[in-house]
């Protein structure tokens, strides 16, 4: 299987869940080098199908604030609230970039 056919195999939860019980077997140890590297690899590609869904959920929320924006960035007709998008997009950037080669 492809990790394009395991993507909609697994919802966003059913993923993370997995992805967080890898990470604990991972860090308790006890695990063959073999083991350990099936269990990353593992990890990888859960955390790749949580990044496709966090990515498919901010371009719709995206859509969703264009279009109560009427588009407008400079505050012209349909701008909307232009102090209130520059504080969601800052929330926004602030939050996880869905890099998980750090892990500690």
């Amino acid at each position: 299987m492809t990790e394009a056919d395991a993507a909609p195999a697994l919802s966003y939860e059913q993923a993370r869940d997995e992805l967080i019980d890898v990470v604990r077997r991972l860090e308790a140890g006890g695990a063959t080098l073999e083991e350990s590297l099936a269990l990353w690899e593992r990890g990888e590609e859960l955390a790749r199908i949580c990044r496709r869904w966090l990515e498919g959920a901010r371009a719709r929320l995206d859509a969703v604030i264009a279009a109560e924006d009427g588009g407008g960035e400079d505050g012209g007709p349909g701008g909307g609230d232009g102090a209130a998008r520059g504080a969601r997009e800052a929330e926004a950037e602030g939050g996880p970039e869905g890099d998980t080669e750090e892990w500690d």
